[in-house]
């Protein structure tokens, strides 16, 4: 050893513990950007909350119900429902989803606010559908509808010109009113889609399709009547849903709760918005309050 030279002595298993640090620095990482995994023989709960829209956030439900069906982890799903339904195309496709995952192992929906429409026609891929007493069940029915505004942009001296190639492309434009011809192929894909939904839900409740058919007005019942309708299988709540699902697949009652993971740069972009939706409405409240009347 030369003199003047200080002497580094590493500590013993240093290296060990940095790698150690990195390895759990990038597994944090890996949760972050992708969830955590699921714990094995868990019932595994999905929300459905919200409107059933097209997009990425169907295509995020999408493949959360697939790597539900294919996870050697999940023994059974729960589907937890709070939502009025939405694009009937959207709810269709989630439906056969949810189908070929029910035919992998067993599904069970559950109700704890609103299951309407599409969100109702969703929870008809399960084996068994539990709903809260209160709960707002059916709506089983399709509507299409749009603005027509030719007076008010007549009022306003506005004018459209139009020019389309094949007769039916312009169905549905705001600035005119629908022809007959257009009027009645709109209604043809409206009643097409309530077939559907018709025959869906006599195969999910094992009813006849004229039954189904005198309940399919569009009306909601509370979850209660829906039982007693045969529109569902029981009242309860969502621990009620997992123990079912639990025992139809032969596992402990335990729940793990499916987090729909969104991009990361998604999701503190809403973060911020958020935030900045809070502090605006903050301040307009205490403008209001500055100018207001006081006691």
């Amino acid at each position: 050893m030369l003199r003047g030279q200080p002497t580094r002595l590493a500590a013993p298993g240093a290296p060990l513990a940095v790698a150690a640090g990195m390895r759990r620095l990038l597994a944090m990482i890996r949760r972050l950007l992708t969830g955590r995994r699921l714990a094995p023989g868990k019932v595994a709960v999905l929300r459905l909350y919200g409107p059933i829209t097209g997009g990425q956030r169907s295509a995020e439900w999408l493949e959360s119900v697939r790597k539900l069906r294919t996870s050697k982890r999940v023994p059974a799903v729960v589907l937890d429902i709070d939502s009025p339904g939405g694009s009937a195309a959207a709810a269709d496709y989630l439906f056969l989803a949810l189908q070929r995952l029910d035919a992998e192992k067993p599904l069970v929906a559950h109700v704890r606010g609103t299951g309407a429409s599409g969100a109702y026609l969703a929870a008809m891929a399960a084996r068994h559908l539990v709903v809260a007493p209160n709960s707002l069940i059916g709506s089983i029915g399709v509507i299409s509808a749009g603005p027509r505004l030719p007076a008010l942009l007549e009022r306003l001296g506005i004018s459209v010109e139009e020019h389309t190639a094949g007769r039916l492309k312009g169905s549905g434009a705001p600035w005119r009113e629908s022809n007959d011809e257009e009027r009645v192929k709109e209604q043809a894909i409206v009643d097409a889609y309530y077939d559907a939904f018709v025959a869906r839900v006599a195969a999910g409740r094992r009813l006849a399709d004229g039954r189904v058919r005198e309940l399919a007005t569009g009306e909601v019942w509370l979850g209660w009547r829906a039982v007693e309708l045969g529109l569902a299988d029981e009242v309860g709540d969502l621990e009620r849903a997992v123990e079912v699902a639990a025992q139809i697949a032969g596992v402990e009652p335990e729940v793990a709760t499916v987090e729909i993971r969104r991009p990361l740069l998604g999701r503190l972009l809403e973060r911020a918005v958020t935030r900045a939706a809070r502090r605006l409405a903050d301040a307009i409240e205490a403008e209001l309050w500055e100018r207001g009347p006081r006691a």
